[in-house]
């Protein structure tokens, strides 16, 4: 993906998991409109540096100290700005359809209005606190046995929990036309497994308020000091015991080192402990084929903790993910509480954001091409999308021409590229076909409920896939996601209408503002698919080694310089950048930006337009245009998460890396060897 907005989507295939993120624009409480925005503005520069000392804040420095960070918000740039643009939208919507008491029952409009009046019914959520969970605690509460343990983690699985164990449905990715189930690692309340690992200082402090938070939260259930005291323990030793089996988000970004498929009677020889015949047939599928079991050691461990595990002990296990699963839609003091360790200890942010927000968030996350399809209506001109193809395939033009000329990849690879390429499926703004949510009952009783229905729903409707034909009209993001992305089974790249806006693109503007924008977004991503992950897959999304040993060595050296620049970025303290993590991130950073320039080059020969705007010249414009999709600030607290867990840079090295290699970039600025902007051991790999 092209933004670090997101994290996984459940649905979609492992692989997926570790490809892409982008987007947000920022605006007070009110939009700035579409017609105000100027794609240069000289308020944004900090002109006390010069462009060859520091690109970055030189094009974004003035903004930087003009925009601090909200206090809901974690980090604030361009992304943000977006995001509040079209959050604005989305909630004239919302609030639209909430007064339609009259709607089509079971309409996408009666759905959308319902879902969002219950969240935004505080009266009434603050009267049922944790209330309408009652049946799902006593279903804990009842557990008597192993065999009881193994039903409730079957039961949990129908609304997608993901303890102990992640599954979800996506290709097979050797077999990219068929669709089977998946079982990943998982059952974590810290956001990754290295929380539970490290010795440092700082990590044993997060583990002790941790342990703190997951108290506080048994006490709001109603047990005492000392219960709650001595589950928060049990929680965390379990949750360690997971961790310590749990692979690396660097090893996970190897597809080969996740991918092993097995028979239900293999998988049942791998767990003895556990029953996974009772498991897919209490899903209702008794047969459901190939399982990809995406981390064999993790579920080697689980089986022997399901007998060395004492059964209260999973009880108390299951009662926290539950409450950890569903806080965020209960009463405020589950909110804030669960807000006061996520939210403020873990990101620094000082303030929840704004319950209509929150609600427009999970009806997006929950149902989001019912909303999309409202949104799209509203948003996104036939024009726009007609602009955007036409990048795209001017982009995918340019990168086909640079692969025919690549000096370091032999004829064979070249060709195996090229075929690729033009395999590409390609998805702008919204899906030709939209989502049928007729089988979900929304209903205006219950927030919590909803959220409850529409989980076991979309379980429902992913887990009906198994064994099916793949449906590649489908979506992993919702149309008004700021985002954009890359699947390497689908081998497809995916641009929804959120993201197609300022300051990525502007129909109106000129085109070194939107080559050097959502141009970039698009390379971005078509070079994600011949990169040190999307390489290993082939033009029909097969898990397939197509590059010669040697095109792969040289391949592997040139990223390498890559992964060398960004492990000597240090991003706070004594705190580096990760290179290898972001590796993949990096390389399409400054392979989207070559490709995007290129492309961007040939229209302006067809526009023959020269002139300079704004005193700037069409290719200093372009440059700009990068640099400021990527303007941000960020507290510390979040900056440190992300380095741990986020296979993105930090949006200042993003903004500045990949120019430091480019010599269009030095050229464009008139910059001399040896300055701080241009690296002496330059990485080109497109």
């Amino acid at each position: 993906m092209f933004n670090e907005y997101f994290e996984s989507l459940g649905n979609m295939s492992g692989i997926f998991f570790a490809i892409i993120f982008f987007c947000h624009i920022a605006f007070a409480e009110k939009p700035v409109a579409k017609e105000q925005w100027k794609p240069i503005d000289m308020n944004n520069f900090d002109l006390s540096v010069k462009p060859d000392e520091d690109f970055y804040k030189y094009a974004n420095g003035g903004w930087m100290k003009n925009n601090p960070i909200p206090a809901d918000e974690s980090r604030w740039g361009s992304f943000n700005e977006l995001i509040e643009h079209n959050r604005a939208i989305l909630r004239d919507i919302l609030e639209d359809a909430a007064k339609q008491t009259n709607a089509k029952n079971g309409s996408n409009l009666q759905k959308v209005g319902d879902f969002y009046f219950t969240g935004m019914d505080e009266a009434a959520i603050e009267k049922n606190g944790a209330k309408p969970l009652d049946e799902e605690f006593k279903r804990i509460a009842g557990i008597k046995s192993t065999d009881d343990v193994q039903a409730f983690i079957t039961h949990s699985h129908m609304f997608n929990s993901r303890a102990p164990f992640s599954l979800f449905v996506g290709q097979d990715a050797k077999n990219s036309t068929e669709q089977i189930a998946q079982i990943y690692q998982g059952g974590l309340g810290l956001p990754d497994r290295d929380y539970y690992t490290k010795d440092d200082e700082k990590s044993k402090t997060l583990r002790e308020q941790y342990l703190t938070h997951v108290q506080n939260m048994f006490k709001l259930l109603g047990d005492d000091e000392a219960t709650a005291k001595a589950n928060a323990a049990m929680v965390m030793q379990i949750e360690t015991r997971l961790a310590k089996a749990s692979m690396t988000r660097v090893e996970r970004r190897d597809p080969e080192k996740t991918y092993h498929k097995m028979s239900l009677d293999e998988l049942n020889k791998l767990t003895p402990n556990f029953s996974w015949n009772k498991f897919f047939e209490g899903m209702g599928n008794k047969n459901p084929g190939g399982i990809n079991v995406g981390m064999p050691d993790f579920f080697k461990e689980l089986n022997t903790m399901l007998t060395e595990v004492k059964v209260d002990d999973w009880k108390t296990y299951f009662r926290w993910h539950l409450i950890n699963e569903t806080a965020d839609f209960l009463s405020n003091n589950f909110v804030d509480e669960k807000f006061n360790f996520y939210g403020k200890i873990l990101t620094g942010t000082t303030e929840n954001q704004p319950r209509w927000k929150r609600v427009l968030e999970t009806v997006d996350g929950e149902i989001g091409e019912a909303l999309g399809e409202l949104y799209v209506a509203k948003a996104f001109s036939p024009r726009a999308k007609a602009k955007a193809k036409e990048m795209v395939e001017n982009l995918r033009k340019t990168l086909h021409e640079r692969i025919q000329n690549l000096e370091w990849m032999s004829d064979d690879t070249k060709k195996q590229a090229i075929k690729k390429l033009e395999a590409f499926g390609v998805k702008i703004g919204y899906p030709d076909k939209w989502r049928d949510y007729s089988s979900l009952e929304i209903k205006r009783d219950s927030y919590v409920q909803n959220v409850m229905r529409a989980e076991q729903s979309d379980f429902l409707y992913n887990f009906a896939k198994i064994g099916k034909p793949v449906d590649r009209t489908e979506w992993g993001m919702t149309p008004p996601t700021v985002n954009a992305y890359y699947n390497p089974s689908m081998n497809e790249i995916v641009f929804p209408a959120g993201i197609l806006q300022p300051p990525f693109y502007d129909e109106n503007a000129d085109d070194a503002i939107n080559y050097g924008g959502i141009g970039a977004v698009i390379g971005h991503e078509m070079t994600h698919g011949f990169d040190d992950q999307g390489r290993k897959f082939d033009a029909e999304g097969n898990l397939k080694d197509w590059w010669t040993d040697d095109d792969a060595k040289k391949y592997v050296e040139r990223s390498s310089v890559i992964e060398k620049q960004f492990n000597d970025y240090v991003a706070i303290d004594s705190v580096h950048v990760n290179g290898k993590l972001t590796l993949g991130e990096n390389t399409a950073d400054l392979g989207g930006l070559t490709i995007a320039y290129a492309a961007f080059q040939k229209a302006k020969a067809v526009n023959k337009k020269e002139e300079k705007i704004d005193g700037f010249t069409p290719e200093q414009r372009f440059f700009l245009s990068w640099a400021q999709v990527w303007r941000q600030n960020i507290r510390d607290e979040a900056l440190r998460l992300r380095l741990n867990t986020d296979p993105h840079s930090p949006g200042r090295f993003r903004g500045m890396g990949p120019l430091t290699n480019m010599e269009e970039f030095q050229k464009a600025f008139s910059i001399k060897d040896g300055s701080p902007m241009i690296r002496k051991e330059r990485a080109k790999i497109w």
